[in-house]
């Protein structure tokens, strides 16, 4: 046994040596592996977990949806500044009043990443039942409610344009914000501060329109549709006529006569088109009773601009102080 053991110690140096290159290559190996799995198991811990209540900042967002232009200027304001949110239009800014309205595939598409939508109420978007069946987790905030409502002329329900007085709007801004102020508490302070600066523009309109408007003689006005019932009796003016019961349903022969005789009748020296609609009908009633034709706008279209509902007013309030002094 003795010998045996010499044998391979004294012969058995190539072994040896095998051995020793075998054993570094396992130490190698297993220093890589360590390695990676350390690099690895570093790479899952340092990874920020994202947030199942949505609390992080940085995976939190937001986007509101306007059903059309009034209702997306006044969330404009409403949300202005207020972080990771988003204002979009749920139609085109060009859509005008949404009466018979069918939404588009362009407009189902703007809602697809919107949890909630802020609409005017009150019988204008009659699309509501299709978004609400498609979308059943959409928040929805109505705008007119508690707003009380002027009843349209025979079968037509009630009329719908109540953001055209600007105490109904400023009824309408405080509804939004306050809604959104509770559908996101986390921003409720941003909602809130906005919704008072923009209804203190809203007032300072408000106050400047009566101060000119109230001292007027000349009160009756012959409109284009019915879209200012709710101006008129915010100013205390008569709808003496209306060109269009529908925008861009020209009137029959008769109901253009009746007009006609009714204005000539009254003495009414102004017409009041609008500017998203052709003037044919009302170009020729002026032809016939000698009444100027001017453009009164009922803020359905316009810039993008926060500042555009007030703006706008201020340029009808220029043409009524022209038309009726």
């Amino acid at each position: 046994m003795k010998c045996k053991c010499i044998a391979v110690a004294s012969s058995g140096r190539g072994s040896y040596m095998s051995v020793k290159k075998v054993k570094t290559l396992w130490v190698v190996v297993l220093s890589v592996l360590l390695v990676f799995l350390s690099g690895c198991g570093g790479k899952n811990d340092s990874k920020p977990a994202v947030s199942q209540t949505g609390d992080s900042k940085t995976e939190r967002s937001l986007t509101i949806a306007a059903s059309f232009y009034p209702m997306y200027i006044f969330t404009l304001n409403i949300a202005k500044d207020v972080p990771n949110v988003k204002v979009v239009s749920l139609t085109k800014p060009t859509t005008g009043c949404l009466h018979d309205y069918a939404l588009t595939p362009d407009d189902m598409k703007n809602l697809e990443g919107a949890q909630i939508l802020v609409i005017n109420g009150a019988g204008m978007e009659g699309f509501m039942d299709k978004v609400k069946g498609q979308m059943p987790d959409l928040k929805i905030i109505e705008s007119s409610q508690g707003i009380p409502l002027i009843q349209g002329d025979g079968d037509e329900g009630d009329n719908p344009h109540v953001w055209l007085s600007i105490s109904n709007a400023i009824t309408q801004v405080n509804t939004i914000g306050n809604q959104l102020a509770s559908l996101d508490p986390a921003n409720a302070s941003q909602y809130q501060e906005n919704t008072k600066v923009y209804v203190a523009k809203l007032e300072d309109l408000k106050t400047k329109m009566h101060k000119a408007l109230d001292g007027v003689q000349q009160r009756n006005i012959v409109t284009f549709h019915e879209a200012f019932p709710y101006f008129s009796k915010e100013f205390n003016l008569n709808i003496a006529g209306v060109i269009e019961r529908e925008p861009g349903s020209a009137p029959s022969a008769k109901e253009l006569s009746e007009t006609i005789e009714q204005i000539k009748s009254i003495g009414i020296k102004a017409l009041f088109a609008e500017p998203q609609y052709p003037s044919k009908a009302a170009d020729t009633i002026a032809k016939e009773t000698g009444a100027k034709v001017y453009t009164l706008d009922p803020v359905v279209t316009g810039p993008m601009d926060a500042d555009a509902y007030v703006n706008i007013m201020e340029s009808n309030l220029t043409t009524l102080q022209e038309a009726l002094k």
